[in-house]
Formats: C-alpha cells, structure tokens, sequence
C-alpha cells in the first residue's frame, strides 16, 4: 500500500532521526535531506526509501541504510572542495550524497548492470556530473589520483593497497574491514588509523579480494 505521507515529508524526518542519532555535520544533513533515497531503489520499495534500513537493489546487493550512508559521509569531513573516490557504487544513493558534500565525485562498480542502473538513477536526480565507471573497485581509479577521500562502501579482508596509494597527502579513506560481512569501519589518514564501530556490509568484489 502506497504512504499517505508525500517523500519529501518522510525524508525530513529520516534526516530529523539522524541528528537525534548523533550526525551533526550540517553539510551531511543538507545532503540527506536532498537526495531522494526512493528514486534509487526498486519501485516496490520506494515506501521504505526513508526506514534505516539497507534494501536489495540487485542480486546480492543491497543499498545502505541512511545512518550508514551519513555515517561515512560525515566521517569524510568534507568542506565541499574534494575530489573524492567511491567504490561500490550500488544504486548511486551513496554517490548522490557524495556529491551534494564535495566538488567530484568518481564511482567504481564491478557490476556492470548495476554501474549502468545508478548512472540512470543519477541523472535522472540532477546528479548526472557523478562519474560512473564499471571498474574493479580494489584498483581505484589511479588516472584521477589523487583523491582527497575514498569511501569504500563494501567490506573488504584488508584496506585495498592501490587505494591508500591514490589518497592525496592529508587524505581521508573510510573503509569497512573484516573477513566476512561483519567487520569494523576503520577511517585511515596520515598513517593513522581509528575505529569507527562495528559495521555489516556486502562483500568487496575484484581480483585483489578474492
């Protein structure tokens, strides 16, 4: 059954439960509250856009709950002027709010159906400067380098080596790591690493994390 309730009234109060929830970044919220989360996923679950909770979007895949997605992007600290590296495109919902926080935003999918359904979602939503590539995610995008963030948005054995490679100096790469789906989200920069909480994600597909 269809909700009463327009999805732009639901997404005011996801963004409202974020801030009860601890996300303070007001760049990150504008972003959340702009991003329409219904317009990537399936059209049978466009009335669950807004619960924060991850949804299938293809096969194994899913797209994260919103607190993940905010979570990660505010752990970025973005100011707006980044260069920034995604991998695991998903849907685009996680591009989308990327964008909306930096300067360019690169995205890598190793599923081609689904690089080619979030570059479709991301026009259609105005976020068509996002560029989407069907690419090994573990290799990065080195052409590009450097990055001033990477956002790995599956959960990888170890942080992939070409990505810390592709940080610019003083970068930031905020990764899930762990040797099944549940692991810890680790935030890397200037040689240091710190936990960020225990996190459950779809695995990393590519050569270097099979």
């Amino acid at each position: 059954m269809e909700s009463p309730e327009p999805a732009a009234t639901r997404r005011h109060r996801m963004v409202e439960a974020l801030r009860h929830e601890g996300v303070r970044d007001p760049r990150v919220l504008a972003a959340m509250d702009l991003v329409p989360r219904e317009r990537f996923v399936a059209a049978d679950l466009a009335d669950l856009a807004y619960e924060d909770r991850p949804l299938p979007i293809h096969a194994d895949a899913t797209v994260s709950a919103p607190s993940i997605v905010a979570r990660m992007t505010e752990a970025l600290e973005l100011t707006g002027t980044e260069r920034v590296l995604e991998v695991g495109t998903g849907s685009g919902y996680a591009a989308a709010v990327l964008a909306a926080c930096a300067a360019e935003v690169v995205t890598l999918e190793y599923d081609e159906d689904l690089a080619r359904s979030a570059r479709d979602a991301l026009d259609a939503t105005g976020f068509g400067a996002v560029e989407v590539r069907h690419a090994d995610g573990a290799l990065g995008a080195p052409d590009r380098a450097p990055f001033d963030a990477v956002a790995v948005t599956a959960m990888a054995p170890e942080l992939p080596p070409a990505l810390l490679e592709q940080l610019a100096p003083g970068g930031v790469l905020v990764a899930p790591v762990g040797p099944d789906r549940d692991g810890m989200l680790l935030r890397c920069r200037a040689g240091l690493t710190e936990e960020l909480g225990p996190v459950r994600f779809v695995a990393l597909r590519g050569a270097q994390t099979r």
